[in-house]
């Protein structure tokens, strides 16, 4: 059966990528569809922060090692999302500070906070090519003097 077997981490990586940039770009209606309707217009720079994200998680997924920078990289999503998604249409953000705070205050740093979010996730990520590099042995390198390390 399919659902039994493992699959190499550059496909959960390109999975968890693809998944991320539809869902969360759905979700946050940038671009149109009938589940959901974005009441403040997205621009050039929302797609591009969603697709850095996307990447950037896939990336993530396929380096994870468990227990490893875990809370940064979802940390990380969540700021970024809610940089990337719609001020007014977040029910929760309208019921915690209502529209005219949200249009106010939020609006003008929302990409920053989206911006932040993916360099977080981008830290996460990081610290994981370098953990797992630190982690595996070194096959094949010699020192100056000619003898295995």
């Amino acid at each position: 059966m399919i659902f039994n077997r493992e699959f190499p981490p550059a496909v959960k990586g390109s999975l968890v990528a693809a998944a991320t940039f539809l869902a969360l770009g759905t979700v946050a209606a940038i671009w149109s569809n009938p589940l959901f309707i974005r009441m403040t217009p997205s621009g050039t720079a929302e797609l591009v922060l969603l697709a850095a994200l996307s990447v950037l998680l896939g990336a993530f997924v396929a380096l994870r090692r468990p227990h490893c920078s875990a809370r940064a990289a979802g940390g990380g999503g969540v700021a970024s999302f809610l940089g990337i998604a719609c001020p007014t249409c977040n029910k929760l953000l309208m019921l915690l500070f209502g529209g005219e705070l949200l249009l106010t205050y939020f609006e003008p740093v929302r990409l920053y906070l989206a911006a932040a979010g993916v360099l977080i996730v981008t830290a996460a990520t990081w610290r994981q090519w370098t953990q797992r590099r630190e982690a595996q042995p070194s096959v094949g390198l010699k020192t100056m003097n000619g003898e295995p390390q």
